[in-house]
């Protein structure tokens, strides 16, 4: 196995089965910024109306892996075998909801604070393990981890137009990784923290935000 991560926003995946497990799998790939397309008999939910989902009632054909960079085989094991089989007479990689290892890739566990992203993977031998892994890491990572995630994202740009020593701006970065941080946030706010970080970088707190 050899962990990726992808950048999907705004790529086509598809999805065969409109099931539970199907329509998990859409719900993950619309996460990730996907475009997807789910292909199923059931009829689409009046809930259901993301956008950037298109969902098609109708029995499965070649035809609906047109344009796809990912594919989700999540039907019957039948319809599976064959969309398989179309993704790789296609070049194009599968996941397999009813048969793991006939496909090419694994979906790991996934805890998801914005922009950070854990995964936790035991290569497909217990998927519950993985599960509850990531149960255990959701207090320790929560939304305000999260939050310092986005915090830090916005604070960079600033740092690297204001703060020319690059020494300086790479002990900055190390310093505002350590765990203090999180917890200042968790305490004072993301306000107080934001101010915080500006002024330990020398930047005037009122300087607009590049």
């Amino acid at each position: 196995m050899f962990p990726i991560v992808l950048n999907l926003t705004g790529r086509l995946a598809v999805v065969i089965g409109g099931g539970s497990v199907g329509r998990r799998k859409a719900a993950a790939l619309l996460d990730a910024g996907a475009l997807v397309r789910l292909v199923c008999l059931e009829p689409r939910p009046a809930e259901e109306h993301a956008s950037a989902l298109e969902w098609l009632t109708e029995a499965y054909r070649p035809v609906h892996l047109d344009g796809a960079v990912l594919v989700f085989a999540a039907a019957t094991p039948e319809v599976n075998s064959r969309v398989i089989a179309d993704a790789r007479s296609r070049g194009v990689l599968v996941n397999a909801a009813s048969d793991p290892e006939s496909g090419d890739f694994l979906v790991p566990s996934i805890l998801r604070r914005g922009q950070f992203l854990l995964t936790i993977s035991t290569g497909g031998s217990a998927p519950a393990l993985a599960a509850e892994v990531r149960c255990r890491l959701e207090e320790q990572f929560d939304a305000a981890f999260g939050r310092w995630v986005a915090l830090l994202a916005e604070i960079r740009p600033v740092v690297l137009a204001n703060v020319t020593d690059p020494t300086r701006r790479r002990e900055l970065f190390a310093g505002w990784a350590r765990w203090e941080w999180l917890e200042r946030l968790r305490r004072e706010g993301e306000a107080a923290v934001r101010a915080a970080l500006l002024a330990e970088a020398g930047i005037h707190a009122g300087r607009p935000i590049q």
